[in-house]
């Protein structure tokens, strides 16, 4: 079957040639059409295209690149970054910290990577009077002090031993890893280290569905979530799975979007070491044939790229979004939910919260959130 031409961008002319000889290099045929032939210089609105099979390698190119980034994608604070090598797990020293811990060490394994496990601890410190003029008075109770950073150095140790004991068992993979403690506030520490270590990918344990909803608010992964670059993997305490290795199948939910190309080659690049199949899942309010239609054609096109891929594909009609989703993943044995993030300013993020935080707060199932413009969905 002949490979369509498809439409990757619509630059001016200056600008579509210069991208042309970035993607030639990179040994993808790339075509200028709609070229004003009289003054092609000054010609605005040309069209970009390249062969559809080598659309997600593309979009990659063009993710990863600073002034593509700012004229094609429109993320303007894009940078070209290395590929890290590191998983982050942060860690409380609660029980699901260890279920994070075999997850995290599974992913370290596939992707050849170190594991950091960071703890985040707060030192009390209060105002021993009121202020006068601009003089500010702190007190901090040494002993207080003391015994706080004593507790979390030894639980530190004792997570360490308990890491090295199974590893030594066979019960994690046996990859390097170290501790790295911060004083601070939990997400704002996670996100700054993420910031200065680039880490693959971030792997948090979260609270069951059964816990009150007061305890949720604000949840440290939630926050991670929405604000970090980074793609998180976010395990509920009483998920049923033990590790990566014995997920089954993964849903992965999309919105027709072209970056949902490059977060899908991300996750099937990334966990290449791992076995499962993918469903293709849309939400939708009503029944829409031409969503059915744009559904079965990114399988087929998924089909193509990744023969090796056994690829499902799904309506999933809702009233409310949540339960819906929750039957869906109950009904098809869905192991691992798959979203991406796409940048959103803070009035969307406090009315208008994203499916993944939502769906934190409601669910067993594992979250793997995708964000596009991360490391993670880099080559």
């Amino acid at each position: 079957m002949e490979d369509k031409l498809v439409t990757l961008a619509i630059l001016t002319y200056t600008k579509a040639q210069i991208l042309k000889n970035v993607l030639e290099n990179e040994g993808i045929e790339t075509y200028i059409h709609n070229v004003n032939q009289i003054q092609p210089v000054v010609s605005s609105g040309v069209r970009l295209r390249i062969k559809e099979s080598d659309l997600p390698r593309a979009l990659k190119i063009t993710e990863s690149s600073i002034w593509l980034a700012e004229d094609i994608v429109g993320e303007n604070e894009l940078k070209k970054i290395d590929i890290p090598q590191k998983v982050l797990i942060p860690v409380d020293f609660s029980k699901y910290s260890i279920k994070a811990c075999q997850f995290g060490f599974a992913c370290a394994k596939a992707f050849n990577s170190e594991v950091v496990l960071l703890h985040v601890y707060f030192t009390p410190i209060y105002a021993s009077s009121l202020p006068y003029g601009d003089i500010f008075t702190y007190q901090s109770p040494d002993n207080d002090v003391k015994n706080a950073l004593h507790k979390v150095h030894s639980d530190l140790n004792v997570l360490s031993d308990e890491i090295k004991k199974r590893i030594s068992l066979g019960d994690l993979p046996d990859v390097q890893f170290n501790c790295v403690l911060r004083e601070g506030i939990p997400e704002e520490e996670i996100i700054r280290f993420t910031k200065e270590e680039n880490p693959k990918l971030i792997v948090m344990g979260t609270r069951g569905k059964n816990q009150k909803d007061l305890d949720l608010i604000g949840s440290v992964t939630a926050e991670v979530i929405e604000r970090s670059k980074t793609t998180v993997l976010a395990i509920p305490e009483n998920t049923s799975l033990n590790d990566f290795y014995n997920v089954n199948k993964i849903a992965f939910l999309t919105n027709f979007d072209q970056r949902d190309l490059i977060a899908f080659d991300a996750l099937v690049n990334s966990f290449k070491a791992f076995k499962f199949s993918i469903s293709l899942i849309h939400l939708s309010e009503v029944s829409d044939t031409w969503n059915e239609i744009k559904l079965a054609g990114i399988k087929e096109y998924f089909r193509n790229q990744y023969p090796e891929l056994i690829i499902e594909y799904s309506i999933v009609k809702h009233d409310d979004i949540l339960d819906s989703l929750d039957n869906y993943i109950k009904n098809n044995a869905i192991d691992i939910l798959t979203l991406t993030t796409y940048k959103r300013n803070i009035f969307s993020r406090l009315f208008n919260p994203g499916i993944a935080r939502k769906m934190i707060f409601h669910s067993d199932t594992p979250l793997l959130v995708i964000n596009t413009r991360c490391n993670f969905s880099k080559p």
